[in-house]
C-alpha cells in the first residue's frame, strides 16, 4: 500500500476494511426471475422442438464476397482506445461508487431504503452518522486510485476518460455512417430477432451455432449485442452521467425524472457498468472459444488468417492497458495536483460556458422533503462556537469584508431584518446521495448589495468555524457571478425551523447549481478577495486543496 502518515492513513486504509454485498431480496428475486427466464425458455424449446433450424454458414471466397467486411484501422483503433477508456471509467466509477456504497431508486437517500448496498455497515442510530463515515475502502487492485475516500482523485480519472470515451465513440459513429461498415452492426429486419432467439438457444444449451467468419459479418445475436453495446449502454451511460448533475436537474428537474429521478440515473449508470462488464466477459470467452488466433487477426491486424501475430500484439496490448492502470495509480498518488490541474483546464472553461451558466429552477413542494437528510463535514470543535451555540447565537456576529466599500457585522436578526426567502431544493454531495429540504435565508444578492464589493472583487470566501478532514479551518470560495445566481441564500432556517447545529448552524450557504461541499456550513466570516488563487494553496477551497476536489463541480 502507499505509505500514508496517520491521519491519511486513519482515512484512506482504515482498521475496517471489510467488504460485502448486500442486495434488497425482493430486487435480488426479481432478477434472478429475468435472468432465468428466457434461459428457461431456451431449454423448454429445446426439450419439446429440439434445436432451432440455423442456416448453415455459407462457404465464403474472399474475392468474391460483396458487401462491408474487415475491420479499417478507424475500427481496430476505436476499439482498443474505447478499451482503455471503459476499463479506467470502470476502475475510476467503483471509487467514486463507494465513496457512498448504497444505490437507490428514490431522491431521499432514506438508509434502509437502498436495493443495493456495498458495506457491511447499516447505518447506527445511537449516534451521528456522517455520509464521510459512511464510504468504505476498495483495493486499489481493482479500483483507481482505490482505498478509501478517495472521490476527488477518482473524479478527475473518472472526467478525463470520460471526455476520451465521448470523443471515441462520436468519431465510431461518424466514420460507421460514413462507410459501409453500418450494415455490419445496425439490424435491419424484424427478421433478426428471430435469428437472435435461435442463436440464444443454441449458446443458452450449450450447443455453439454455425459460426459465421466475424471478419464478413455477424451473427443475428452478436449484432443485437453490438448494437446494445454502441446505442444503448454507451449513450445511456452518458445521459444518466449528466442527470446527476445538479446544474442541470436543478434547472430541469423534469430530465432527471426521465431515468425516475436522480438517484434511479445513478442506479441506472451503475447498471450500465455492470452491462459493460458482462458484454466484455461475454465477448473475450467467445473470442477464445471461436478461434482465438484468427479472431485476434481480425481486430488487431485486419487480416484473415491463422498467423499469430494478432495474437500477439493483441497481448502486447492488453499488457499496455494493465500498464496504464499501474500508471495512473502512480499518477494518483505522486502527482495528483498535476492530474488536479489537467482536469481543470479540460473541463472547467466546458463548465463555465455550459452548465455553469444554467440558473437553478426547482419545483418541489413540502411533501417531496426528504424525512432524513445525510449529515456530513466535521462539527466545530473551537469553544467560542459551542458557547454561541449554547445561546442559540444569540452572540453571533457575522463579519462581512475584504473588498468591499461597505464592511459589516451582522447579528442573525439583522440578517433577517434584510430579508429572507426560502427554496425547496434538492442538495447534491460529491459523494452521490442527494436530499431534499426547504431552506430559509438572506439572498446573498442583498448582502452584496449592502457591502458593495470594489472593482476588483472577483470571488467571495466563505470561512467556517468546522474543521477539515485534515484539519485546519474549514472554507470555500464562489466566483461573484456564481453568488449572485437564483436561489443562492446565506441560509439560517432548515424545514421552517432554525439552522440545526449538525447542518450547519448558524449559517450556511446554499448554492444550488453546484455540488454539496461548496456550501461551506458553520460560516464564521466572509470575505471578497480578488481571486480563490489568493488564500490557502490557491485551489479555491479546503477540499480542493487537500482532497483534490474541483473548483467548480457543476457535475
Amino acid at each position: 500500500m502507499i505509505s500514508f502518515d496517520a491521519a491519511h492513513a486513519a482515512v484512506h486504509y482504515p482498521s475496517d476494511r471489510r467488504f460485502r454485498i448486500w442486495v434488497r431480496p425482493s430486487f435480488l428475486m426479481t432478477a434472478i426471475a429475468l435472468a432465468l427466464l428466457p434461459l428457461l425458455a431456451a431449454w423448454i424449446e429445446f426439450l419439446v422442438f429440439g434445436l432451432p433450424h440455423i442456416p448453415a454458414v455459407p462457404q465464403i471466397y474472399p474475392n468474391n464476397f460483396a458487401g462491408p467486411h474487415g475491420f479499417p484501422l478507424w475500427v481496430r483503433y476505436c476499439h482498443f482506445f474505447n478499451f482503455v477508456f471503459v476499463t479506467m471509467l470502470i476502475r475510476s466509477g467503483l471509487s467514486i461508487l463507494v465513496d457512498h456504497p448504497r444505490l437507490y431508486f428514490n431522491n431521499n437517500c432514506t438508509p434502509g431504503s437502498e436495493w443495493i448496498r456495498l458495506t457491511p455497515i447499516k447505518v447506527p442510530t445511537d449516534r451521528i452518522w456522517t455520509a464521510k463515515d459512511d464510504a468504505r475502502y476498495i483495493s486499489p487492485v481493482v479500483a483507481t486510485p482505490g482505498y478509501r475516500h478517495t472521490v476527488g482523485i477518482a473524479r478527475s480519472w473518472h472526467f478525463l476518460n470520460v471526455y476520451g470515451f465521448i470523443l471515441t465513440g462520436f468519431f465510431f459513429v461518424i466514420m460507421l455512417f460514413d462507410t459501409e461498415q453500418w450494415h455490419r452492426l445496425v439490424p435491419q429486419s424484424p427478421l433478426v430477432l428471430l435469428q437472435a432467439w435461435n442463436t440464444w438457444v443454441h449458446y443458452a444449451t450449450f450447443h455453439l451455432p454455425p459460426e459465421f467468419n466475424g471478419f464478413y459479418g455477424y451473427n443475428a445475436l452478436q449484432q443485437i449485442a453490438y448494437f446494445s453495446v454502441v446505442f444503448v449502454f454507451g449513450p445511456l451511460a452518458i445521459l444518466t452521467g449528466i442527470a446527476m448533475s445538479p446544474a442541470a436537474v436543478n434547472r430541469f428537474p423534469w430530465y432527471a425524472k426521465l431515468f425516475g429521478g436522480r438517484q434511479s440515473a445513478r442506479s441506472i449508470h451503475f447498471l450500465t457498468m455492470l452491462g459493460f462488464l458482462a458484454f466484455i466477459v461475454v465477448h473475450v470467452t467467445l473470442i477464445v472459444m471461436t478461434g482465438f488466433a484468427r479472431n485476434m487477426n481480425h481486430i488487431v491486424m485486419g487480416t484473415d488468417d491463422l498467423t499469430r501475430r494478432g495474437m500477439i500484439l493483441g497481448f502486447v496490448g492488453i499488457g499496455v492497458v494493465l500498464l496504464s492502470w499501474v500508471a495512473a495509480h502512480y499518477v494518483s498518488w505522486f502527482y495528483p495536483r498535476s492530474l488536479q490541474h489537467a482536469q481543470k483546464f479540460i473541463t472547467y472553461p466546458l463548465l463555465l460556458t455550459t452548465l455553469n451558466r444554467l440558473p437553478p429552477s426547482e419545483h418541489y413542494s413540502e411533501d417531496d422533503i426528504s424525512p432524513r437528510f445525510w449529515p456530513n463535514g466535521k462539527m466545530p470543535e473551537r469553544e467560542d462556537w459551542k458557547q454561541l451555540a449554547k445561546s442559540g447565537f444569540r452572540g453571533f456576529r457575522l463579519k462581512v469584508g475584504g473588498l468591499v466599500d461597505h464592511p459589516v457585522e451582522l447579528s442573525l436578526a439583522d440578517i433577517e431584518s434584510l430579508g429572507k426567502t426560502e427554496h425547496i431544493t434538492m442538495h447534491h454531495c460529491i459523494q452521490g446521495w442527494t436530499g431534499i429540504a426547504k431552506w430559509g435565508g438572506l439572498p446573498m444578492k442583498s448582502l452584496v448589495e449592502l457591502v458593495r464589493p470594489k472593482p476588483n472583487a472577483k470571488a467571495v470566501a466563505f470561512f467556517s468555524f468546522g474543521g477539515s478532514l485534515y484539519g485546519g479551518a474549514y472554507y470555500d470560495t464562489q466566483s461573484l457571478e456564481n453568488v449572485l445566481q437564483a436561489e443562492c441564500l446565506l441560509a439560517s432556517e432548515m424545514n421552517g425551523k432554525p439552522l440545526p447545529e449538525v447542518y450547519g448552524a448558524p449559517l450556511r450557504l446554499r448554492v444550488e447549481n453546484q455540488l454539496g461541499y461548496k456550501m461551506v456550513k458553520w460560516i464564521e466570516r466572509i470575505e471578497f478577495i480578488e481571486s480563490e488563487k489568493s488564500i490557502g494553496l490557491g485551489e479555491g477551497g479546503k477540499n480542493e486543496d487537500d482532497e483534490y476536489f474541483d473548483l467548480l463541480p457543476n457535475i
